[in-house]
């Protein structure tokens, strides 16, 4: 997946992306006041703010997923935080539909059996793995080479810069689920398998 910079207002890289359904499609699984907080203000703060940031880097016209690894390689931190987090929030909101969830089908289902031993196991090591992520963070299932890996990242990290492709992403900074779940992470993340997962999204990217 390739995430283009919508250039339409003067000056401004990064546009926030329309949710890809409604606010409140995805209840009871997540609330419409989630989105209210972690859409309308967190990733659209992140937005601001890299709009901010990348004046004068030279970065402007390249690929969203570009600007995050050479933010990285260069070593600029705050640009980075808010690409980061622009790239990963932008990648979230895709992997999520109504009436998601269940179990994925073709070959997208062989390669998580050959990978993990089998569905189940997949879904095991997903959520151990959101459940594993200190504090604030994100828990995907990538593409390395011709396997796939559950893989945790802190902050604004994300595998694009480890050379690895991401196909699902929750995330599980606690703006994500508080509201829906308080602290109950672990339930947070069997619902996000159970009910939202968009497995047309995560299979067009492989």
């Amino acid at each position: 997946m390739t995430l283009a910079n919508a250039q339409d207002k003067a000056g401004e890289v990064f546009t926030l992306p329309e949710l890809p359904f409604a606010k409140n499609a995805l209840e009871p699984h997540m609330s419409a006041e989630t989105f209210d907080y972690h859409h309308g203000k967190h990733h659209n703060a992140y937005v601001v703010k890299a709009n901010e940031l990348i004046q004068g880097t030279g970065l402007e016209d390249l690929p969203l997923e570009e600007i995050v690894r050479q933010a990285k390689a260069k070593g600029l931190g705050p640009l980075f935080n808010n690409v980061g987090q622009h790239f990963n929030h932008s990648f979230f909101w895709q992997c999520m539909k109504p009436q998601g969830g269940g179990e994925p089908t073709g070959a997208l289902l062989d390669k998580i059996n050959a990978s993990f031993g089998s569905f189940d196991k997949f879904k095991e090591e997903f959520v151990n793995g959101g459940i594993g992520q200190f504090g604030s963070g994100w828990v995907w299932l990538v593409e390395n080479g011709d396997k796939l890996e559950i893989v945790k990242t802190a902050n604004a990290e994300t595998p694009l810069t480890e050379g690895k492709k991401p196909l699902l992403v929750c995330d599980v900074w606690e703006h994500a689920y508080y509201i829906d779940f308080q602290n109950r992470r672990p339930d947070f993340l069997k619902s996000f398998l159970d009910n939202l997962v968009n497995w047309d999204f995560v299979a067009g990217n492989l």
